[in-house]
């Protein structure tokens, strides 16, 4: 390293973070290559011995190998600016009333579940339950390299249909839900934050999340008074770390619209959740009187909604990344 490397610790710690990703690019690659060649090596044995149990094994292989290059095909399309960065999702409730409310607890579930199969971290730093049954609207973050990259997509309102469960006549429900995505952001871009641009209010924690909720005034809400931008966060143990947190998802967004300029507005930017409602949609996901799950803007169809309600969303992930 040369001399100096350390004098901005936060800048050397980028720079390390970006030569580990290259470095496990290069090894997946070099394991894959080692892998294809195995395999080619494997089935000549086969022949030769005529071992159809082996050549089962190879075919197994193979299609692990197969699965791991796509993959890594996929997340080469990762070029974007912030594709390789944390991702800041969150979800609010639409039309359909309770329904919609619950629906919006069901996506930050599914989301959860996603994060956690791909070896993320998940931070859920503000909820706003509802009385009757789900939420209100939830900011959580997801921590991990191409967060950002693999979710970026999934931006927009999500539309459920099935029999409601509080609906005394068992009729069929339409609700609806929408999920904003943002990346995070290093603190050391430049995004200037003016103090007198901003207004910090404090309140008292609302809903689950643990002991410490509901005794102090320490949950936080931070409005930027040029953009109207509005961030709140409550579920951190003190003032201090919830005012922390805001602050950082306040300068992501920020940070985001100053990177979309030449967007009309901040709600083109956003997408427009004023309307949260039928026409609008991304993604359907029917219950009743079929089960089926589709993504109206690739055509991407699952006929298994459990599997994706339990957060497999891969194919839909993926068929979208293909078309950018």
């Amino acid at each position: 390293m040369k001399d100096g490397f350390w004098d901005d610790p936060e800048a050397a710690q980028s720079l390390l973070k970006k030569k580990s990703s290259i470095e496990n690019k290069v090894k997946e690659y070099e394991e894959l290559e080692k892998g294809f060649n195995d395999v080619g090596e494997l089935i000549e044995l086969a022949e030769e011995m005529e071992d159809e149990e082996e050549a089962d094994n190879i075919v197994d292989m193979y299609d692990k190998l197969a699965d791991r290059l796509e993959s890594f095909k996929l997340a080469t399309l990762l070029n974007g600016k912030y594709d390789h960065n944390s991702a800041i999702l969150s979800v609010h409730a639409g039309t359909g009333g309770v329904d919609a409310m619950d629906w919006a607890e069901m996506l930050l579930r599914m989301y959860t579940r996603w994060a956690e199969s791909k070896g993320y971290g998940v931070d859920v730093v503000d909820l706003q339950d509802d009385t009757e049954a789900g939420i209100k609207s939830a900011t959580f973050m997801v921590e991990g390299e191409n967060a950002y990259g693999y979710l970026k997509n999934e931006k927009g309102v999500h539309r459920l249909v099935r029999i409601s469960p509080f609906n005394a006549a068992g009729k069929r429900q339409t609700s609806f839900a929408a999920l904003e995505v943002m990346p995070e952001i290093d603190d050391d871009l430049s995004v200037e934050i003016n103090p007198e641009d901003i207004r910090v209010d404090t309140y008292r924690s609302s809903g689950a999340g643990g002991q410490h909720v509901n005794k102090t005034d320490s949950a936080i809400r931070i409005t930027h008074i040029p953009t109207n931008i509005v961030v709140t966060c409550q579920n951190e143990r003190s003032q201090h770390q919830n005012k922390e947190v805001a602050m950082k998802i306040l300068m992501s967004r920020l940070a985001d619209l100053k990177e979309q300029q030449h967007k009309e507005s901040l709600k083109e930017i956003k997408g427009d959740f004023s309307l949260i409602t039928w026409g609008s949609q991304i993604r359907s996901y029917v219950f009743q009187p079929y089960t089926m799950v589709k993504d109206h803007r690739t055509g991407a169809e699952v006929g298994n909604v459990n599997a994706v309600m339990d957060g497999d969303l891969d194919h839909f992930i993926n068929e979208e990344l293909k078309q950018l």
